[in-house]
């Protein structure tokens, strides 16, 4: 099965304070589609850093990123996006929506950017509502929705342009339990129907726990926990 994301030996360096701090020290990762891989590690480890490169959202100092089969790092920024739109989709702890936007707008608005139609969009845009659950509340703004309802619009919209993986930044964070269980399962869900992949940090053991594979950041390194 080709991988549709190959990282090799991703190193990233920050200076503070006058001092260089190695934040990646040769980070290796393959995911496949249809796999859930869980990122641990403790704050401060390097899980964010790494995800903002996976998602081309930063260049790493060295090493190689393949996404879709594409070498990222020999792409300019007209590029880089390009990939992001077709390729990778995003959620984070804060779900991130307009405010003034609808559930349907908020899921709908990368074909927009993308250039389809309005019909084509918004069509897009029921049809995964739908898929999370949500087919009663795509009219309601974010303030409307529940915390939990507010992410599931946020994972729609991740969804919209058929990314090839998402990545997702502790994505139960500010969950409630009933509303974390009904991520789990949809994230599960998608996985396995759509063939989407899906790389999440996450200090989440349960969700964690439900993942295909779980690595630990630790010394600026991916290990198997």
């Amino acid at each position: 099965m080709q991988a549709v994301l190959e990282a090799s030996s991703l190193t990233k360096n920050f200076r503070e304070t006058g001092q260089e701090l190695s934040i990646l020290k040769g980070v290796d990762l393959t995911v496949v589609p249809g796999e859930v891989v869980a990122l641990l590690g403790v704050s401060g480890s390097g899980k964010s850093t790494l995800l903002q490169i996976l998602g081309t959202l930063d260049r790493p100092d060295s090493g190689t990123l393949r996404i879709g089969g594409q070498d990222t790092l020999s792409l300019g920024d007209e590029g880089l996006s390009r990939l992001r739109s077709q390729h990778l989709g995003f959620v984070f702890q804060f779900h991130h929506l307009l405010p003034d936007f609808s559930a349907q707008e908020n899921v709908a608005f990368p074909w927009f950017i993308a250039g389809k139609s309005r019909r084509e969009a918004n069509e897009r845009a029921r049809e995964l509502l739908a898929e999370v659950g949500l087919a009663e509340r795509m009219g309601h703004r974010p303030n409307e929705l529940s915390g939990g309802e507010r992410q599931r619009v946020a994972l729609a919209r991740a969804l919209c342009n058929a990314p090839s993986v998402v990545l997702a930044d502790e994505p139960t964070g500010n969950l409630d339990p009933a509303s974390a269980e009904c991520m789990y399962d949809l994230l599960a869900e998608l996985a396995d129907k759509r063939g989407q992949a899906f790389v999440i940090a996450t200090h989440d053991m349960e969700l964690a726990s439900r993942a295909h594979r779980r690595l630990r950041m630790w010394d600026g390194v991916l290990t198997p926990c």
